[in-house]
C-alpha cells in the first residue's frame, strides 16, 4: 500500500481513539468541544484520504489507457499552470492547444530585427551533394566548369535514382565543382548573374493531374529534393506514399528567424504549394501553429486552407516538427511521414504560380558577434562570407550554417545548407575556466539552478562555445527527459545505438527522431555525449538494414 496512505490511516485511528480516552478521564465541557474538534478532523482525513485515493486512480486508469500526453492534467485538481495561467490567447476557442512542459528556451543577444538588409548580398551559389542523406558520394554531374546555366536547370542526379533531378537555384556560370574526401562531389558553384533569368517549366493541370503526374513533374523539375522522410530524413522514393504531411510554422531554436515575417508577400505561393502536398498523400496535410505568439502569427498560417491546424503552446523545441509529428500523429514502423520547411512549401507553390523554379531564401543574419542583425533577401545556398562581409565584429568567431544547437559550423568561404534560412555567430569558447565547476561566476544559459537565472527569466546571454567540462561516463541523470516532450526515453535509446542493438532501437522509438530534436539533450548532458551524431549513426545503421 502506498507509504503515505498507510500513515494516514494510522493518524486517522489514533484520533478516533484520542477522543474517548479523554471522555472517560474529564466531564467538563470544555472535553466535548475538543470531542467535536478531534471528530472533524477525522472526517476530514478521513475525505482527503477518498480523494486522495481517487486522485491517483484516475492517473492509473488514464496511464493504463495511454491518455496520460504531454500537457494533459488528468487530476481532479488543476495543475499550477492552469491555475496561473492566462486566457488571452488568440488561438480560437474551438482549436485544441497542445501544452508542452518540457524544454528550454535558450535566449541569445543577436536576434534579427524584421526587415531586409540590401547591404547583405551574395554573388556565388552552391548545391551540395552531402547535404542529401543517402546519396551517392559521387552523384552523376551533367554541367561543366564554365556552362552557363538558368535557375532550374539540372545539376546533377544521384546514380541511384535517376529520375530525381537536382537544379541550379540561380542562372549564371559554372565556376566550380569542388570534390571532397576520396573524390566526392563536395558542390557544385555558380556564380550568378545580375539580372536571373529562369527555365520555363512546362504548363501543368493540377487540379485534374493525376498524383503519379504531380510526382513525375517534381521529380524532374526540382521540386522533389525539398521533400523530407521520416524516419531517417531522407528524399523520398518515388513509390513511398506517406500518411500525412507536417509543416511547422515556428521555430523555436535559439535566434530562429520569424517565419511569419519571412511569409510576407508570398501567401499565394504557401497556400499553393499547400495544395500540391494535399495531392501527394491520402492523409492530412499538417500546420504546426505557435499558440504562445497566436496574435502575431501570418494569415497565410491561420487561413490557410485544405489543412489541419495544431496548436503547441511551450518553450524550445516546440517548434520542432518533429516534436509536433510526436503529439499529433506518432510514426510507427512500417509508417513514413513528410517534413517540409515554410520556406520549401513556398518554392513548390512558386513552381506552378510563376512556371519556374524560385529558389529565393529570406535569411536571417543572427549572433552577437555580428554588427547588425537582420534578414538577407537571396536564393538558396548563398556564399556566406559573401552575406557577412564587413559584417563580423571581434575574432576568433565561429559561423554556423543554422541555429547554434543542431546548425553545421562553417567557415567564410562556406556555402549555406540546402534546408537552412539562418547564418548564426558565436564565439569561440577556447579557453579554460579554473574552478569554473566549482566557482561558477559567468553567466551563461543553463537549466541548472546553481546560477539564479530563474530569477531572471528574460535576460539574454551572450554565449561562445565552451562546454565548461570534458566528456565524462555515460551515466543516467535524467536530464534529457526533462527537456523532451515526447514519451521516449532518450538515454537508452542512446546505448542501444551504440551497442548496436537494433531491436531496442527501434522498440525505444529510434524512427521519430532526428538530430535537432535531441540537439537539445546534448545541450543539458552532463556526461558531454555528442547525441547527435550518436543518433545519426543508429538512423544509418537502420537505413543500411532496410
Amino acid at each position: 500500500m502506498n507509504k503515505r496512505v498507510s500513515i494516514l490511516l494510522a493518524f486517522s485511528l489514533f484520533l478516533l481513539a484520542s477522543p474517548s480516552a479523554h471522555a472517560q478521564a474529564t466531564n467538563s465541557g470544555a472535553s466535548s468541544y475538543v470531542l467535536y474538534a478531534l471528530i472533524a478532523i477525522v472526517v476530514l482525513l478521513v475525505l482527503g484520504l477518498v480523494i486522495f485515493v481517487a486522485d491517483n486512480l484516475l492517473k492509473i486508469e488514464a496511464k493504463q489507457l495511454g491518455l496520460d500526453k504531454e500537457g494533459d492534467n488528468f487530476s481532479i485538481f488543476p495543475s499550477m499552470n492552469e491555475i496561473v495561467s492566462s486566457n488571452d490567447t488568440a488561438v480560437p476557442s474551438s482549436e485544441k492547444v497542445t501544452t508542452l512542459k518540457k524544454g528550454f528556451d535558450i535566449l541569445l543577444k543577436g536576434e534579427a530585427e524584421e526587415h531586409i538588409d540590401a547591404s547583405f548580398q551574395a554573388n556565388t551559389y552552391a548545391v551540395q551533394p552531402p547535404n542529401f542523406i543517402g546519396m551517392s558520394p559521387i552523384p552523376k554531374v551533367i554541367v561543366e566548369v564554365g556552362d552557363e546555366v538558368k535557375a532550374g536547370e539540372v545539376l546533377f542526379y544521384d546514380k541511384k535514382v535517376p529520375d530525381v533531378k537536382y537544379v541550379s537555384p540561380v542562372s549564371g556560370e559554372i565556376i566550380a565543382i569542388n570534390r571532397g574526401a576520396k573524390r566526392s562531389i563536395a558542390e557544385v558553384v555558380i556564380l550568378a548573374d545580375k539580372t536571373q533569368s529562369y527555365q520555363s517549366l512546362p504548363s501543368f493541370d493540377l487540379e485534374h493531374a493525376s498524383r503519379t503526374d504531380l510526382v513525375n513533374y517534381l521529380m524532374a523539375n526540382g521540386g522533389w529534393g525539398h521533400i523530407r522522410q521520416r524516419p531517417y530524413d531522407v528524399v523520398p522514393a518515388a513509390t513511398d506514399v506517406p500518411k500525412a504531411i507536417f509543416i511547422s510554422t515556428f521555430d523555436t531554436a535559439p535566434l530562429a528567424p520569424n517565419l511569419s515575417f519571412v511569409v510576407q508577400g508570398k501567401e499565394a505561393a504557401f497556400q499553393k504549394g499547400l495544395d500540391v502536398l494535399s495531392k501527394l498523400t491520402p492523409g492530412h496535410v499538417h500546420l504546426g501553429l505557435n499558440a504562445k505568439k497566436a496574435g502575431n502569427i501570418s494569415s497565410a498560417f491561420t487561413h490557410a486552407t485544405g489543412v489541419v491546424k495544431n496548436w503547441f503552446n511551450g518553450p524550445h523545441p516546440a517548434g520542432n516538427v518533429g516534436i509536433q509529428i510526436h503529439h499529433t500523429d506518432p510514426i510507427c514502423a512500417g509508417e513514413n511521414v513528410w517534413t517540409l520547411n515554410v520556406q520549401d512549401v513556398i518554392t513548390l507553390g512558386k513552381m506552378f504560380t510563376e512556371g519556374q523554379y524560385n529558389a529565393e531564401r529570406i535569411v536571417a543574419i543572427t549572433g552577437a558577434e555580428f554588427g547588425k542583425n537582420a534578414y538577407a533577401q537571396t536564393y538558396l545556398g548563398a556564399n556566406v562570407g559573401e552575406l557577412i562581409k564587413g559584417n563580423v565584429e571581434g575574432e576568433n568567431i565561429r559561423l554556423i550554417s543554422g541555429d547554434v544547437l543542431s546548425g553545421t559550423q562553417i567557415t567564410d568561404k562556406s556555402f549555406l545548407n540546402f534546408s537552412d534560412d539562418q547564418v548564426t555567430s558565436v564565439s569561440e569558447g577556447d579557453y579554460y575556466e579554473m574552478f569554473g565547476w566549482l566557482l561558477p561566476l559567468t553567466p551563461r544559459p543553463t537549466i541548472s539552478n546553481t546560477y539564479p537565472n530563474f530569477l531572471f527569466p528574460d535576460i539574454k546571454f551572450k554565449a561562445d562555445t565552451n562546454t565548461h567540462g570534458e566528456k565524462r561516463a555515460f551515466v543516467v541523470t535524467g536530464q534529457y527527459e526533462s527537456v523532451l516532450p515526447m514519451d521516449i526515453y532518450p538515454q537508452h535509446l542512446m546505448k542501444a545505438i551504440l551497442v548496436e542493438d537494433l531491436e531496442r532501437m527501434e522498440g525505444l522509438g529510434l524512427y521519430e527522431l532526428t538530430e535537432e530534436d535531441v540537439a537539445l539533450c546534448e545541450f543539458v548532458c552532463t556526461s558531454k555525449q555528442p547525441l547527435q551524431k550518436i543518433l545519426r549513426q543508429g538512423l544509418n545503421t537502420m537505413l543500411e538494414q532496410g
